[in-house]
């Protein structure tokens, strides 16, 4: 029973990996992780990237906005050298590419929409056409901090599950993700208390905690009946599910 909690690598294996590269995503396939999170940006041309930050600054050699950014020059960056050396070679995926390379595995997929800084005109749209492209409407979950933009991906595709992002301790959060179409709760890992977990399963609503990387809280998640946890270090917390008793 306790082994059904998923776990999911946040930006892939973004303990081991940079993040949100095609090389952090591969990486969580092949140590068995049950889905990849990624975060979604839009270029001056309106394609969707995979990238946390709204700047480039932080994971690339390059530096300025996003939004500012043609996809093209984008992907002359090297997005992997400030994690190590020796992936001088990554880049900055299009969401295109890792849905491609999604459809072929069974991959569940979180697709973060980072809209709450930049308010990218029709990123919804843009999102669900390429879920709908590549057939994956039923292994993607759209969350976002911006919740008046899931009650727009609720609006134009009621079949894509759609998850709140929350940081409070909010009471009862399954009654309030009820009125914005949602039905899954992604939490920060501090209020993922027992009630929440308790109040969550009776509901019948999933709750994905953010980001679970040491073992006490993997094992107490994994008790408590959590329905995915959301890890950098997805190999170390398959082996902590796993070998729980």
């Amino acid at each position: 029973m306790m082994k059904n909690t998923k776990v999911f690598a946040h930006r892939g294996a973004a303990g081991t990996h940079p993040e949100n590269t095609m090389i952090a995503f591969q990486e969580a396939l092949r140590v068995g992780a049950d889905g990849v999170e990624l975060d979604v940006h839009l270029t001056k041309d309106n394609v969707p990237v995979v990238i946390h930050d709204e700047t480039v600054n932080r994971t690339t050699n390059g530096s300025g906005w996003i939004k500012e950014y043609l996809y093209d020059e984008l992907r002359k960056l090297d997005a992997g050298s400030w994690f190590n050396e020796e992936f001088t070679d990554c880049t900055i995926p299009s969401l295109e590419e890792v849905l491609q390379w999604i459809e072929k595995s069974s991959l569940q997929i979180n697709i973060e929409l980072k809209n709450g800084i930049v308010r990218y005109e029709n990123i919804e749209k843009i999102v669900i056409d390429l879920v709908h492209k590549y057939n994956l409407k039923d292994r993607v979950i759209i969350s976002s901090f911006n919740h008046y933009s899931l009650v727009e991906v609720n609006k134009c595709a009621p079949e894509i599950e759609t998850a709140i992002l929350f940081i409070e301790g909010l009471y009862k959060p399954w009654d309030y993700a009820k009125t914005i179409g949602a039905t899954g709760l992604h939490c920060y890992l501090p209020v993922a208390v027992p009630e929440l977990l308790e109040g969550a399963n009776i509901e019948g609503m999933p709750v994905r905690p953010f980001v679970v990387n040491e073992e006490k809280h993997i094992a107490a998640l994994v008790r408590g009946g959590c329905s995915a946890i959301i890890t950098d270090w997805p190999k170390q917390a398959i082996k902590i599910r796993d070998n729980l008793k």
